[in-house]
């Protein structure tokens, strides 16, 4: 009489929604040093007299993984306690330099010309995008839509599906 019956709710559109309220899946952080030189010269004069050199190392972070905001409903399928899920695509999220770890180790400033205040910035921006060229080529992606799925897996699993296929 005070007995009571567990009920789950594991239709297609809870399931969606449980999933994208997940926005984005960060799966995988690269974590790189590079060591970066800029410098600015003069076609004519030599470097001592008007170039402009800086030699930094840089730390940084590459950040991927799957944004839930591209998840269809007809992405997921349903039937009893099997789904098939179409995830989609692993991103680059974030590639940002870690100014507190991020060291210039060397300026060489020419005897004619001041200090360009730009070229610091220029290398930044340049080491940013070789950390995000260095972990494309690593397979940041790759390991991002592995890890994604079987965090996935384990969601559905603790929602009580047995069956789990990924498209």
């Amino acid at each position: 009489m005070t007995g009571r019956t567990l009920r789950i709710d594991l239709s297609q559109p809870t399931v969606v929604d449980r999933i994208q309220r997940l926005q984005r899946l960060e799966t995988v952080v690269y974590t790189m040093d590079k060591l970066v030189t800029g410098a600015k010269e003069n076609a004519i004069l030599p470097d001592f007299l008007a170039g402009d050199r800086l030699l930094m190392m840089v730390h940084g972070e590459v950040v991927a993984g799957i944004d839930f905001a591209h998840l269809k409903a007809g992405d997921v399928r349903v039937e009893g306690k099997n789904i098939r899920l179409h995830l989609p695509a692993a991103q680059v999220f974030t590639t940002r330099l870690d100014s507190a770890k991020t060291q210039v180790y060397s300026r060489q400033t020419g005897l004619l010309v001041p200090t360009d205040p730009n070229l610091e910035t220029q290398v930044r921006q340049e080491a940013e995008r070789e950390l995000q060229e260095a972990a494309l080529f690593g397979g940041i992606l790759r390991n991002a839509q592995t890890n994604a799925t079987s965090t996935i897996t384990s969601l559905l699993q603790g929602l009580g599906f047995e069956k789990i296929d990924f498209d």
